[in-house]
């Protein structure tokens, strides 16, 4: 029997740091049959000229269009039945693709496979990034199973369904894998997995991991009043809490002044609440990490509630003055991609399709 030709399509930009390692781990699956595409958006550092060196076909979407174009163009160009687009700063476990196959194969339906994180990053050099991969690391634990929508750090889904769904939203930056999510749920059952792996290389500095955690966080405040549910997992009842505790913390700072110093007792009982929100995350950090790193885990995680709960008033703003914003996510004509160039940096393996079996 034909084992199925699949595709890795890895979107590309200015992930030098990481790149060679992500296509390594992609070129040294168990799986007999594979592909790498690296489609690079335009990179200004050498992470094009690093992924080809690694083995991989490289070519590039021509003007920087962001990730969803880079991901559409990947499945335009590539030859598998089946597609697995993984994240360049991602290293997949040797058994990833052979797993996300299996689960394809199984007879339950599935539509869709996301992979998930190791709690320890792909580079250890920062703190934040052990923050980052351990919180990560938990909320894809908790949302193990059927979801609504899909994590497209490691998503394998099978050629068919991709055309039948259609391409990523090109317009959204950001949001798009939600978007996807909200797509293909309404058609398949997607499935969450801890069989299939990977570690991540996440972003190194505080700032930088508080404007996402923001701007997703504002860009996906349309899609769940839209949906009128909270999805599970990353969005969830008392995830809500832990986040909205944490303004009502710092506001409560005043109340001693205010009221008296009894009300001193008033912020530490709303930060109490917030810990509450989160205890699952904070034993599981506990464990992998002692109690010295939990402390700065707790504080950092504060900061990221904080920011959820400023990006989610800036959004209320938004979607009570803008219907653009409250019909972002509406089903509408996609755009077309912007013309791509055909050029291709080609690897030791470019000429057959970085493919190895």
């Amino acid at each position: 029997m034909s084992v199925p030709l699949v595709s890795v399509i890895v979107p590309n930009y200015n992930y030098g740091r990481s790149i060679g390692l992500c296509v390594e781990a992609a070129l040294a699956q168990t799986y007999p049959n594979v592909e790498v595409l690296v489609v690079d958006d335009c990179s200004t550092d050498d992470s094009a000229a690093i992924a080809a060196a690694a083995g991989a076909r490289v070519v590039s979407t021509g003007v920087n269009s962001g990730v969803a174009v880079a991901r559409n163009l990947g499945a335009e160009l590539s030859s598998g039945e089946i597609l697995v687009f993984l994240d360049s700063d991602v290293a997949m476990h040797p058994d990833a693709v052979a797993r996300s196959v299996e689960l394809l194969g199984s007879g339950q339906g599935y539509g869709a496979i996301c992979g998930t994180y190791e709690p320890e990053p792909l580079i250890r050099d920062s703190l934040i990034e052990e923050y980052r991969s351990l919180q990560q690391y938990h909320l894809l634990l908790k949302s193990e199973g059927v979801i609504d929508t899909v994590h497209t750090a490691i998503l394998a889904i099978p050629r068919r369904v991709f055309d039948e769904v259609g391409p990523f939203n090109p317009i959204l930056r950001h949001t798009e894998d939600q978007d996807y999510g909200r797509r293909i749920s309404e058609r398949y059952t997607v499935l969450s997995s801890l069989e299939v792996r990977g570690r991540h290389d996440h972003d190194d500095t505080v700032r930088i991991v508080l404007d996402k955690v923001f701007a997703r966080a504002r860009l996906a405040v349309p899609l769940i009043l839209g949906r009128r549910h909270l999805q599970g997992g990353f969005v969830t009842g008392p995830r809500a809490g832990a986040s909205l505790a944490a303004p009502l913390t710092v506001a409560a700072l005043a109340a001693p002044a205010l009221w008296g110093a009894v009300w001193a007792l008033l912020p530490l009982a709303l930060f109490a609440l917030g810990v509450w929100g989160d205890l699952d995350m904070y034993r599981e950090v506990r464990r992998h990490r002692g109690r010295l790193f939990l402390g700065y885990f707790v504080a950092v995680n504060f900061l990221v509630n904080l920011t959820v709960f400023a990006a989610i008033g800036v959004a209320g703003v938004q979607w009570l003055c803008s219907k653009r914003f409250r019909h972002l996510y509406d089903p509408q004509p996609l755009p077309d991609r912007p013309a791509a160039a055909a050029g291709v940096a080609a690897g030791a393996a470019g000429a057959a399709g970085a493919s190895h079996g």
